[in-house]
């Protein structure tokens, strides 16, 4: 089985800007780390390799610095690593992305399934996932999956979350799944991973290489346009004190809720 894991650099703190002109974040001067949820979708590939052979490999879009974390990839287990880097990729939004990504895979070949991590924290879309399967054309595209029960005869058996439940859903390879943490427990690099990283050369591959369009790169390629960024209004908070018993706390709560909803 031959997997590609799609990860991304992001922000490893909170305290992020936005530049007020391009509307996008400020990177420069922050520490950057994997996308939490996409060290689900890096085990995953690695507990299937483990059961059913075959290779792994990570698969990133974004500036030179984002080798570090194709590294910290290698080091947890993956086999090899691409890096997708062009200034002619900047600015683009998750519909572009999806397209180099989708491009990436196609030349990579006989890729028989896709992993990504549900969403990215810097841009919480999860549109990355699907947007992939819509340029792949005829790939089945299963998001929110918590569990892989099984694969067999080309056959892969997963779990999808729902708003009222689960999914039994059957795809047929290849294939792409957006994966939830449910799904395991990522396992941390060894010293041994981290030696072996050092020496595992990244392919790094620009717009031409993987024989992008130019017009669907970037800002000009991008449908999406952040107009106007603010920061969510602060809240204040109140706190109320019943006095008395439990009995009598318990009756003059009921009697403030009863009144709000009466609003």
């Amino acid at each position: 089985m031959k997997i590609v894991v799609c990860i991304k650099q992001v922000p490893g703190v909170s305290s992020v800007k936005i530049d007020p002109e391009t509307k996008r974040l400020i990177r420069d001067g922050i520490i950057s780390v994997i996308n939490p949820f996409d060290y689900y979708a890096l085990e995953e590939a690695l507990r299937l390799r483990e059961l059913h052979g075959g290779t792994v490999t990570a698969l990133s879009m974004g500036p030179q610095k984002a080798e570090l974390a194709l590294r910290e990839a290698i080091a947890l287990g993956t086999d090899s690593a691409v890096l997708l880097c062009d200034r002619r990729f900047a600015g683009s939004d998750t519909w572009a992305t999806s397209y180099v990504l989708a491009l990436a895979v196609e030349k990579l070949g006989d890729v028989d399934l896709v992993l990504c991590g549900r969403q990215a924290i810097d841009g919480d879309t999860a549109q990355v996932g699907p947007g992939i399967a819509a340029h792949m054309k005829d790939w089945p595209h299963a998001a929110g999956v918590s569990a892989i029960n099984g694969f067999a005869d080309g056959i892969l058996s997963v779990k999808r979350m729902t708003d009222n439940g689960y999914d039994e859903c059957l795809l047929k390879i290849p294939a792409i799944l957006s994966v939830n943490k449910e799904i395991n427990q990522p396992r941390v690099p060894r010293l041994k991973g981290w030696l072996r990283s050092e020496h595992v050369p990244i392919e790094i591959w620009d717009a031409d290489q993987i024989g992008a369009d130019t017009n669907l790169l970037g800002l000009n390629g991008s449908p999406t346009r952040v107009v106007r960024t603010a920061p969510p209004v602060s809240r204040d908070k109140k706190t109320r004190l019943f006095e008395g018993s439990e009995a009598e706390s318990a009756a003059q709560l009921l009697h403030e809720l009863r009144m709000i909803s009466a609003i």
